[in-house]
């Protein structure tokens, strides 16, 4: 059975981040669903991609997946991301459970809202590292994907072929990621 991951969209999430993540697992015939936590059928990326979300946050909120990733990009960082109980209580039961919980840019500053990885290492976007820093966690720049028992982090657009394929990895193993990242040119 395949592996489940929900990717968490909002209104103004990087384009790049959520579409490689969602591509390069789909290519890894992963089960991916994109749920909006704004509740609505379609939300606009940070570049204004529009993108019709596979689900509504609300009707996915109490389901279980194998990850819960979130991308970033400027709506990461907005309130009513960062503050979303819901999201928080998504993040907090799958990292307990020892499901893969993942951020990448800015949207690593959200586990520090929730207290996701405390103990760990996670690393994120330049822009956000002094707030992390601050909320008390060990802020990593030297790997651009970084994994900490179950919580995987990544630096930024750049870097998000790197994190959908460490995420295939642990989600199923080594010779997929490898197999999807050489198809892709990526290992070249």
């Amino acid at each position: 059975m395949a592996p489940k991951v929900l990717i968490v969209a909002f209104k103004d999430v990087e384009d790049i981040e959520l579409t490689v993540t969602v591509d390069v697992l789909r290519r890894a015939d992963i089960d991916v669903t994109i749920a909006n936590l704004n509740d609505e059928e379609y939300f606009v990326c940070s570049r204004k991609t529009t993108i019709k979300a596979d689900a509504l946050f609300r009707d996915i909120e109490d389901k279980d997946f194998d990850a819960v990733i979130v991308p970033g990009g400027p709506g990461s960082t907005k309130k009513e991301t960062t503050d979303d109980e819901r999201l928080g209580k998504i993040l907090q039961r799958h990292e307990k459970a020892g499901k893969i919980v993942g951020a990448i840019c800015a949207a690593p500053f959200i586990f520090t809202v929730h207290g996701i990885g405390k103990d760990g290492e996670i690393t994120g976007y330049p822009s956000v590292k002094d707030k992390i820093i601050a909320a008390g966690y060990k802020f990593r720049e030297d790997e651009n994907v970084v994994v900490s028992k179950n919580v995987v982090t990544s630096r930024g657009p750049g870097t998000a072929f790197a994190f959908a394929l460490k995420l295939v990895e642990i989600l199923t193993d080594e010779t997929k990621s490898k197999e999807v990242g050489n198809n892709l040119l990526y290992n070249q």
